[in-house]
């Protein structure tokens, strides 16, 4: 533990896709430095389930609400309902995304559709409602945006994800000098391989040891650890980052600089009966998903 235990005591951090993954990493690693989390997702069964298993190690200080964050009036009346209960969030982790691989001329735009509107709209609808509040209240904030590597970079088969958070990126220095005057600040966190389920189903469908390969090419010879980014996103988060705005900062072990957009040049031997087989486990994961909402 390298940030004092009670460093984000009276903090209420609302955490976008908390329930699994990255999200639920974060959250938890913020609950251990005395935040109050509030986490969002669609799947209200399984945020039920995470934050009755934070209360169980931090009493009363895990909520959630079921937001669909591509609807933006469901965004707006569930920011409101927490500053209505008197427990507005005080930062923000825009977490929540949505990623497949796909040749790009396989793509159908509900198929674009299913990642910009999550990534790059849903984004936007959340830090602008609760911009406006912070900003109306004469509150600081800070808020830091879960991007990748390929907004300096490019990357293939994955174009929707790259041009959603290019966008990301974009908000994340374009409102850093809109709202650096009202003490509100916006930080970005682009994080190599952190391992989480759910991404490599749908990434690197079918693949043997998909970890190992990437530690193996990585400068340092390792992934990402759960603690990795949920110390960055504290200290994005915490004053005594209070002059850092408009960045995002590469969390990869150096690889982006060693390997660039590589991490998706394989896919480039794929013939079609490849592509059909990782579609096919694609869609057997996005149902079962479905079948928990």
């Amino acid at each position: 533990m390298i940030f004092a235990r009670d460093l984000f005591a009276g903090k209420r951090v609302l955490i976008t896709g908390g329930g699994t993954g990255l999200g639920r990493m974060m959250a938890e690693h913020l609950l251990g430095l005395g935040a109050a989390v509030e986490i969002w997702g669609r799947r209200a069964s399984v945020l039920e389930e995470t934050v009755a298993a934070m209360n169980a190690e931090h009493p009363g200080r895990a909520r959630f609400q079921a937001v669909d964050i591509k609807d933006a009036d469901a965004v707006d009346a569930a920011i409101q309902a927490s500053f209505d209960e008197g427990l507005g969030p005080t930062h923000l982790i825009n977490n929540a995304a949505g990623n497949f691989i796909s040749r790009t001329e396989d793509l159908s735009p509900r198929g674009f559709r299913a990642v910009s509107e999550i990534v790059f709209n849903g984004t936007f609808h959340v830090t602008q409602a609760l911009g406006k509040r912070w900003i109306a209240a004469g509150m600081p904030g800070a808020v830091v945006s879960i991007t990748v590597t390929w907004v300096w970079t490019g990357a293939p088969f994955v174009v929707p994800s790259a041009m959603s958070k290019a966008g990301v990126d974009a908000m994340t220095k374009s409102l850093a000098l809109e709202w650096g005057r009202h003490g509100i600040r916006l930080n970005g966190i682009a994080p190599g391989l952190i391992p989480t389920e759910g991404m490599l189903a749908r990434i690197r469908p079918g693949a043997e040891d998909p970890v190992g390969k990437a530690a193996a090419k990585n400068p340092m010879r390792k992934g990402g650890a759960p603690e990795d980014i949920g110390n960055l996103a504290a200290f994005l988060l915490s004053d005594g980052a209070g002059w850092i705005s408009g960045q995002t900062v590469a969390l990869d072990g150096g690889n982006w600089l060693a390997n660039g957009a590589g991490n998706y040049n394989d896919y480039t031997a794929w013939g079609d009966a490849e592509w059909a087989e990782a579609r096919a486990r694609i869609k057997a994961r996005n149902e079962e998903d479905k079948a928990k909402r």
